[in-house]
């Protein structure tokens, strides 16, 4: 399966999780995906989710002006980006166990697994684990 085509459907949840954790500007969020592991996403990918969201109201945003280049524009989470973010969270979740419920275990020995169920799992949030 193509890693990019799954992040297309769950960019905006990834987004607004990072952007959930800390303000950042574009590039920064963009860091902050791939250190999360998302390394196929793409910087005009996350631009632009960026500004849609923004458009949408769930991001604010704020310039901060930089001594070493141009101004950054930041983008912070506000209430209604909250509950999306709760909203796609929930979604995200009964998803993800849905389809883990039809893989099954998975062979002993197959790359990428991990733990006793089998699957392996990164939390969108340090609190949440599963």
């Amino acid at each position: 399966m193509e890693p990019t085509q799954l992040l297309k459907g769950v960019l905006d949840l990834a987004v607004l999780a990072v952007v959930a954790r800390e303000d950042g500007y574009g590039y920064d969020v963009v860091r902050r995906l791939r250190a999360g592991g998302l390394a196929e996403v793409g910087d005009a990918s996350v631009y632009g989710t960026l500004r849609r969201l923004y458009a949408a109201g769930a991001l604010t945003s704020y310039v901060v002006p930089s001594e070493e280049g141009p101004h950054r524009k930041y983008y912070g989470i506000n209430a209604q980006g909250e509950q999306v973010l709760a909203q796609q969270r929930a979604s995200w979740r009964g998803f993800a166990d849905s389809v883990d419920r039809l893989l099954g275990p998975a062979p002993a020995g197959s790359p990428g697994t991990t733990g006793s169920s089998g699957t392996t799992s990164v939390p969108l949030d340090d609190e949440e684990t599963r």
